[in-house]
Order: structure tokens, then sequence, then C-alpha cells
């Protein structure tokens, strides 16, 4: 992985969407750094799979089949936490997506995209969200401490072309990150924190084809990602763990309420 260390030994951390790439490495990094980490999602085979290679790898983590829409689900995970650990220290809000039918194709106009794939797109980035941070966030608040580190994108900050639903969802969460940090440190405390990582570009399984041809070369909209990316190349799963582990750590201990883009300087770049 990478030579960054904090020491999270003995926190309890949750990361949704555990099964994908970026939430897969963020499990990795968190129990590199001494943390017991449950994946969470809705493909149990894939989040074996990330338990597996981090036990392998000497770290501690289990696996929870749940589906971040489903507030009895989460409510099953909560008492599951509380029962074999008693707290809880971290969530990671990573579930999230994109659908075709939410987005504009080459040969499509906005009046093409579909209200129902828009709805869930948008249901899977907010309110998958929103619903953990509810469910979870009620044990910080008993607790007086806990970090919520939600993931944004850079298509929040800067609409990109196409992805209507992806884009105007992730922008839902840069301000929900905000009123929530104001929500919890008001009523709650300052030992409760919540921020937001906003991604570049990262290639992952969702992507791959709108980004990379069969051959391994760009696409026209992979090249026009790099050309306005002045780091020149696409972000890897690596580049977030240092952010990650900054924010889950007493090293930011007074920062709440920020979106955090590792982007390559692409939300800097201009004509």
């Amino acid at each position: 992985m990478n030579n960054i260390t904090v020491d999270l030994t003995g926190k309890i951390a949750l990361i949704t969407g555990g099964g994908g790439v970026l939430g897969a490495s963020m499990a990795h990094a968190l129990a590199e750094n001494g943390a017991i980490v449950g994946v969470l999602g809705r493909t149990i085979d894939k989040l074996n799979e990330v338990v597996n290679s981090i036990q392998n790898n000497g770290g501690q983590a289990f696996a929870l089949q749940t589906d971040v829409l489903n507030e009895d689900d989460l409510q099953k995970v909560k008492t599951h936490i509380l029962n074999k650990y008693q707290k809880l220290d971290i969530l990671i809000n990573a579930a999230g997506g994109n659908m075709p039918g939410a987005t504009v194709g080459p040969n499509q106009d906005f009046f093409n995209v579909n209200q129902n794939d828009l709805q869930k797109v948008m249901d899977l980035n907010i309110m998958g969200t929103f619903l953990p941070s509810k469910v979870f966030s009620e044990l910080f608040a008993k607790q007086k401490n806990g970090t919520i580190i939600n993931i944004s994108s850079a298509a929040a900050d800067r609409p990109l072309t196409r992805v209507v639903g992806y884009a105007a969802s992730k922008a839902a969460i840069d301000n929900f990150t905000r009123w929530m940090a104001v929500e919890m440190a008001t009523k709650y405390g300052e030992g409760i924190r919540v921020n937001a990582i906003a991604p570049g570009f990262f290639i992952g399984e969702q992507n791959r084809a709108l980004l990379l041809n069969d051959d391994g070369n760009l696409t026209t909209r992979g090249e026009a990602i790099i050309a306005h990316t002045p780091m020149g190349r696409f972000g890897t799963p690596d580049d977030i763990q240092g952010t990650l582990l900054w924010l889950c750590s007493e090293a930011s201990k007074f920062v709440t309420g920020i979106v955090i883009h590792v982007d390559g300087g692409f939300g800097a770049k201009s004509i």
C-alpha cells in the first residue's frame, strides 16, 4: 500500500461500499494502521475477498451484507457493532454509483435521460449516505465522539457534461457534509467531525469503458480528462489513503465540514 502511518489501534470502523475499488483500498489502509474494519455492501463475495486480503496481511476485518438503502439492515449492523464492540469510531460512506440511463450519451440530449434511473442514482448517492449517517451517528452522539467521511466527487464542484444525475447527487453530498458537520458539533460537541473526500478520476468498474478503449488507450473523454488534469494521470486507490488517514486521526481534530479534493489538480485548471 503506502508508507503513511497513524495510530488507529482499537478503533472500530465501518465502510459502506467496501467491496468497491476505493472502498477496499480504504479498508486496507485503516486495517494496516490498527483499526478493526467492517466492510458493508450488497455482494458478500466481494466483501469476503476484501476481508480475506486484509486478514492475510495481518489486519482485522469483517464483512456484513448490507443494503445502505434499507434502514432495517443498517439497524441490524448497529446492533451487531454494539453487541460485539460496544462502540463505533469511524464511518466511511463510500457506497455510490451511476447508471447509463441517468447520463446523456454521446448521441443523446437531456430529453433522453431516464427518470427512473436518475432517481436510482440520486437515491444511491444521497440516501445511501444519509441513512448510514443517520443510523450510526446516533452512536457518535451518545459517545460524544466519532468521525464521518463522505465520498464526494470532482463532478460535484465542477458539473461534468453528460453525468447529470451523478454530478447533482454528489453536489448534494458536499452540502450535506457541511450541514451535518455543524449539526453534530453544535449539538453533541467537538468530538464528532464530518468531512468529505472528493476524488478526481480513478479507473473503476463503472467508468472503465468510458475512459479506456478495449486496447487500453484513452477514449476521447479520457483524453479530455487527462488534458485537464495538471498531474497528467488518473488517480490510483493509494492516492486516497493519506487524506483518509489524516481525517481519521487526531492530526485533524479541529477540522470539520470540509471537502478535500484528491484530483491531481483537475479542479484548479482552467484555460
